[in-house]
């Protein structure tokens, strides 16, 4: 009798198998073959015609995976650039957090906070940062702390403001039942507010990733000779092609790596979010 039974138990489990592979989508029907497909369509067509172009203006994939090879294990360039511009950007996003999650919970819940600061933030997020990066530079010099200030301010914005937007649209029946067990104001902050707004938190700090890396890049072109942002202005000037290339495609990588792995954390710690839609 169990023998029969481990086949039955044995035969619907094929059975069941067999249905999953039945729907399981072909493989062109898959996000990884169009997300990888494409970036190999890109390169291949860039690669073939690439050559073509006058080098001065131009350059290809893999004359610039040897500039990579030179600038990483010959002349160890670019991870020390790299190094500084990733502590410059990591500094600036940590106090972009910091300042812009804890502010824009107090605009939204206190009224008077929210009514004075609202033009401000405003003013400054409308802004142009570029053009203050001259005047930041005159304030506080041309080292890490101005660059750190300069990726602060394009950072902070879209963190404050997409923080705001979801503890504003908190759901009301989740106050009241936490009010009526007299839950304090920052228990409230703690148990109902930044839980609900932490997909709006997240989705802020993807886009200051963004921001932040183009804010980076700025202050090292006005500041000292450091930086992924020297190291493409120095091979721009000499009209070294490939080796300005490199840098620009390793800014890529970062936006595109940290971008990824922000949204696995959030997965992580907020699965309601559907970060990986």
């Amino acid at each position: 009798m169990s023998v029969a039974n481990e086949a039955g138990a044995g035969a619907i489990a094929a059975a069941h198998q067999h249905t999953a592979a039945e729907r399981r989508p072909p493989f062109w029907h898959q996000r990884p073959f169009y997300r990888y497909g494409f970036l190999i369509l890109v390169l291949a067509v860039w690669q073939v015609l690439g050559p073509l172009v006058n080098p001065i203006l131009f350059s290809y994939p893999s004359k610039i995976a040897v500039a990579f090879y030179e600038l990483t294990f010959v002349t160890g360039e670019l991870p020390y650039y790299a190094m500084e511009s990733l502590q410059i950007l990591f500094c600036g996003l940590f106090f972009a957090i910091l300042v812009g999650v804890p502010l824009a919970v107090l605009m939204a819940r206190v009224k008077p906070v929210d009514w004075a600061l609202d033009w401000p933030i405003n003013a400054l997020y409308s802004t142009p940062m570029v053009a203050l990066v001259p005047l930041l530079v005159l304030w506080f010099g041309i080292y890490m702390q101005a660059k750190i200030i300069v990726v602060f301010l394009f950072a902070v914005f879209p963190i404050l403001i997409n923080t705001y937007q979801g503890v504003r649209e908190c759901d009301k029946n989740m106050l009241e039942v936490a009010r009526s067990f007299r839950s304090p104001e920052w228990r409230m902050w703690q148990d109902v507010l930044l839980p609900f707004a932490l997909p709006y938190i997240a989705a802020g700090v993807r886009l200051a990733i963004g921001r932040g890396l183009v804010g980076m890049v700025i202050a090292e072109f006005y500041t000292t000779i450091s930086g992924l942002g020297y190291m493409i202005s120095r091979y721009a000037n000499v009209f070294e092609t490939d080796k300005t290339f490199v840098p620009v495609l390793l800014l890529m990588f970062l936006g595109v790596a940290l971008t990824s792995g922000l949204k696995w954390v959030e997965r992580r710690i907020a699965p309601w979010s559907r970060a990986d839609s």
